[in-house]
């Protein structure tokens, strides 16, 4: 069984295989366990912890050649630092773990291991799928996870409308990870499957409590699906020379056509195909000017329009100079 692929343009997003890492054992730069699914490395999780697709650790005591690159996750992932030092970074953000520090993203936030090795340390990450990859979709915890519906819906709450980073862990929760690492190294083809399932839910009553312990601001506009659409239109910047079509849009974002329409003309002024052309014309001032070996075709189709001609007649009807002529000007 595999994870399917995220398609988002030409970007296809896989469920990470975390290699680096595995090398990393390999190499006996450090130690590691998991317990996993799917590409996930470690010993195997069984079926009855569903939603959980990987906990483990790691631990180097050296310095580090190695990192984990940019990468999303398709639940939330939480890393815990036990000791050690540990560089962490998500988009915007960079940090420098300490011993006790706790780090959470969510599905639709790039983030990272290493700047760009990791520091010496013992590093834990426990991914807990909740069927979401996008900020307005409604969560679905696992059927095991056992917290009342109050104290699982102001769970949710805390960690949809809030997406503060960086936490202190107390020494609750960091006894709750070490036991995560004695179930890993004890298990034996799924033995301690109920054991971790406890723990899991330890774990989040544990989170529960911090948060209602902190003054963690909430911002509930974080789950509208305006954001989901705004984290798109970000993401645009990058893939504009995709052959995206409205439809292709809107399924990004997890959103209908018609609502994401509307949703993107809100924000931008503009139908979505039509602030499209204007990202690829753009581009296309760029290139002609900083490639000029490249012709007008192959700087048309690189910036993602269909032919040279149509290219050139867009370029025209909004600059008043043909391609050629900007690139002389």
């Amino acid at each position: 069984m595999i994870i399917q692929p995220f398609k988002e343009g030409s970007k296809i997003y896989y469920a990470d295989t975390c290699q680096s890492l595995v090398n990393a054992g390999e190499r006996k730069k450090i130690k590691y366990n998991a317990l996993s699914k799917f590409t996930y490395p470690g010993k195997r999780l069984p079926d009855d912890v569903t939603g959980l697709n990987s906990v483990g650790y790691w631990d180097g005591n050296g310095e580090q050649d190695w990192g984990l690159d940019w990468h999303r996750n398709e639940g939330i992932e939480i890393h815990f630092l036990e000791r050690g030092n540990m560089p962490y970074s998500l988009k915007d953000c960079d940090l420098q773990l300490t011993a006790n520090d706790m780090t959470i993203s969510r599905p639709w936030q790039s983030h990272k291991v290493g700047n760009p090795h990791v520091g010496a340390g013992k590093m834990y990450w426990l991914i807990l799928d909740v069927g979401v990859r996008k900020p307005h979709q409604e969560w679905t915890w696992p059927d095991w996870i056992v917290l009342t519906e109050n104290d699982l819906n102001r769970l949710t709450v805390f960690l949809r409308q809030n997406e503060q980073p960086l936490f202190k862990g107390n020494t609750q929760i960091r006894n709750c990870f070490i036991k995560f690492g004695q179930l890993i190294n004890s298990d034996i083809d799924g033995s301690n499957a109920s054991k971790l399932r406890h723990t899991v839910n330890e774990l989040l009553l544990l989170l529960l409590d911090l948060f209602d312990a902190g003054s963690v601001k909430l911002h509930p506009e974080l789950t509208d699906s305006q954001r989901s659409v705004q984290l798109f239109i970000n993401e645009l910047q990058e893939t504009a020379h995709d052959p995206w079509t409205t439809n292709e849009m809107a399924l990004a974002t997890g959103l209908g056509v018609t609502r994401f329409t509307e949703m993107f003309k809100e924000i931008t002024n503009q139908t979505p195909i039509k602030y499209l052309t204007d990202l690829r014309l753009k581009l296309a001032k760029k290139c002609l000017k900083e490639q000029p070996d490249k012709t007008i075709t192959e700087i048309a189709y690189f910036c993602g329009f269909t032919s040279g001609r149509y290219f050139s007649t867009l370029f025209k009807k909004n600059y008043h100079l043909t391609p050629n002529e900007y690139r002389r000007g």
